[in-house]
C-alpha cells in the first residue's frame, strides 16, 4: 500500500502550550465570558462568605460565575455534564483554568445564589444598551412553555382528591382496627407491657399518601378561597347592574369559594401547572415564560415567569418591568399575539404613550382581507374594533408582521438551539430566577456576537 497518512502516535508524549490561554484562538468566546463576568457587579455573591471560617477555601465566585454563565450560553444546565465538561472540554478547563469543581459543589453554588445570578440580568442588559444593540424602538411580547421539574403523572384533581381521600381513611381505619386486633392477641399470648415493632409499612405509606393529599387539597381550597374574594367586587358591580335592570336577564352568579373538580396540584412542584405546549399541543406540568424582545438585534429587555396559562394578564407587568430595566424608557411600538388582547390592555398601552399592536383574534390561514386606510377608522369605534381596524392598516400590517421575526426565534434559540426545555429548579420564586438567568445568557450570546468587547479585553 502506497498511501501517505498523517502521523498518528497515541503514545507520543506531547507538551502542552504553558499557558492556558494559548489552546484556544484568542476571538473565542471563553475569553468574553470571563472579561464580562469581571465588569459584573458580584457583591452579593461574595458576601455570603464574609464571615466564613475554617475549612478549604472555596472556589473563586468569579469562576464559579462564569463556568454558570458559558455552560448555560452552551445549552448546558447538568451539575453532572458540567463537572465533566471541566475535564473533558478544553474550553471548559481553560475557563476554570483546569479547576475542577464537583457536581455537589457547582449545583450547591447555583442554588445558594440563584437570587443573585438572575439579578445580573439588568447588568448584562445595561451592556446591550451600551453597545448600542437595544433601541427601544418596537418591542415584541410573547410567551412559551416551559416544562417544570416534575411530571404531570405526579398531578391530581380535586374531585380525585376528595375520593381518594375517603379511600384512604376508610384503609388506614381499617389496617389501624386490624392492628389493634393483633396487638391484643399478642397481650394475651406474651403478656402486656412487650414493646411492638414499628408501624407497619403498609399503614405507613398510606398514611403518608393521606397527608399529602390533604395538604394539597387545602392548598386547593386556599387558592380558590383567595380567587373568590378577588373576584367580589366584579360580582357586587355585576349584580348591582342586574338588580338596577330590575332583574331583566340572567342573575350573576358569586364566586365559588370551593375548587372546580378538575382543579390539579403537582405533588413534586405544587406551584406548576398543567398547560398545553405551543408547538406540540400536548399537555405537560409547566410554567409559562415570558420574555419582552427589542426588535434592533432580538434582546430581551424583560422576563417573567407566570402560573397563569393563558397571557392577558400579562401585558401590564411586563410594561412596567421594561420601564424598571430600562431606567424609566418606553418602547415607541409594542406588538403581541390575539393572546394578550383586551380593552383594558390596549387602552394602558394608549396612556403610556406606546403604540400598541394588538392582535384582536386568529386569522385563518390564507385568509385575505381589505386595506383600510388610517383617515377611515372609525372615531366611535371601540377598543376591540379600533385595534382589529388599526391592523389592517399598511403600517398596522408591517408593524404587526414584525413581531412573529422579532420573538418567536428568540424561544427557538433558547429551545432548540440550547435545548432548554426543562426547569432545574422547583417552586415559583426559584423558576422565575433561573428563567431571568436563561434570558440573561441569551442577552450575552447576542452581544458576543455583535463584536462588543468589554474594555478589559
Amino acid at each position: 500500500m502506497n498511501t501517505n497518512f498523517r502521523p498518528y502516535a497515541p503514545d507520543q508524549l506531547l507538551l502542552l502550550p504553558p499557558d492556558l490561554r494559548d489552546w484556544l484562538g484568542s476571538n473565542d468566546m471563553v475569553y468574553f465570558i470571563h472579561d464580562v463576568v469581571r465588569e459584573l457587579d458580584l457583591s452579593a455573591i461574595y458576601g455570603a462568605y464574609s464571615a466564613q471560617k475554617g475549612g478549604q477555601p472555596p472556589y473563586h465566585p468569579e469562576m464559579m460565575v462564569a463556568l454558570l454563565v458559558y455552560a448555560y450560553c452552551v445549552g448546558m444546565t447538568s451539575s453532572r455534564k458540567i463537572e465533566q465538561a471541566t475535564y473533558h472540554s478544553v474550553a471548559f478547563r481553560v475557563l476554570t483554568t483546569d479547576q475542577h469543581p464537583d457536581h455537589d459543589t457547582i449545583s450547591a453554588f447555583r442554588k445558594q445564589h440563584l437570587e443573585a445570578l438572575a439579578g445580573l440580568f439588568i447588568e448584562v442588559l445595561r451592556l446591550c444598551q451600551k453597545a448600542g444593540l437595544v433601541k427601544l424602538g418596537h418591542v415584541a411580547l410573547d410567551g412559551t412553555k416551559v416544562r417544570a421539574n416534575a411530571s404531570k403523572h405526579k398531578a391530581m384533581s380535586y374531585g380525585r382528591m376528595e375520593k381518594t381521600e375517603a379511600e384512604l381513611e376508610a384503609e388506614v381505619l381499617a389496617l389501624l382496627a386490624k392492628a389493634e386486633t393483633v396487638d391484643a392477641n399478642e397481650d394475651a399470648l406474651y403478656g402486656k407491657g412487650k414493646r411492638g415493632d414499628e408501624l407497619p409499612e403498609e399503614l405507613r405509606r398510606r398514611e403518608t399518601r393521606l397527608a399529602k393529599i390533604r395538604e394539597a387539597k387545602r392548598a386547593l381550597e386556599e387558592e380558590a378561597k383567595a380567587k373568590a374574594q378577588a373576584a367580589m367586587p366584579e360580582y357586587e358591580e355585576k349584580k348591582k347592574a342586574w338588580q338596577e335592570r330590575n332583574g331583566r336577564g340572567q342573575e350573576p352568579k358569586p364566586p365559588s369559594e370551593k375548587p372546580a373538580p378538575k382543579a390539579q396540584r403537582n405533588f413534586t412542584d405544587p406551584d406548576s401547572r398543567i398547560m398545553i405546549e405551543g408547538a406540540t399541543k400536548a399537555f405537560a406540568q409547566a410554567y409559562n415564560c415570558q420574555a419582552a424582545v427589542d426588535g434592533e438585534a432580538q434582546v430581551i429587555v424583560a422576563s417573567a415567569v407566570t402560573q397563569q396559562t393563558n397571557d392577558k394578564q400579562q401585558l401590564s407587568p411586563m410594561v412596567e418591568e421594561i420601564k424598571a430595566n430600562t431606567g424609566g424608557e418606553k418602547p415607541a411600538a409594542m406588538s403581541a399575539d390575539s393572546g394578550y388582547f383586551s380593552e383594558k390592555n390596549v387602552t394602558q398601552l394608549e396612556a403610556e404613550g406606546i403604540d400598541g399592536y394588538v392582535a384582536t383574534g386568529r386569522q385563518k390561514h390564507g385568509e385575505k382581507t381589505a386595506p383600510v386606510r388610517e383617515a377611515d377608522i372609525s372615531p366611535a369605534a371601540n377598543a376591540k374594533e379600533h385595534m382589529s381596524q388599526k391592523l389592517l392598516t399598511h403600517k398596522g400590517r408591517a408593524t404587526y408582521s414584525q413581531r412573529k421575526q422579532i420573538v418567536e426565534p428568540v424561544f427557538g434559540q433558547i429551545k432548540e438551539a440550547r435545548g432548554f426545555r426543562r426547569f432545574s429548579f422547583r417552586g415559583f420564586a426559584n423558576v422565575a430566577r433561573e428563567w431571568d438567568f436563561v434570558c440573561l445568557t441569551h442577552n450575552l450570546l447576542k452581544l458576543f456576537r455583535s463584536g462588543w468587547r468589554p474594555a478589559t479585553s
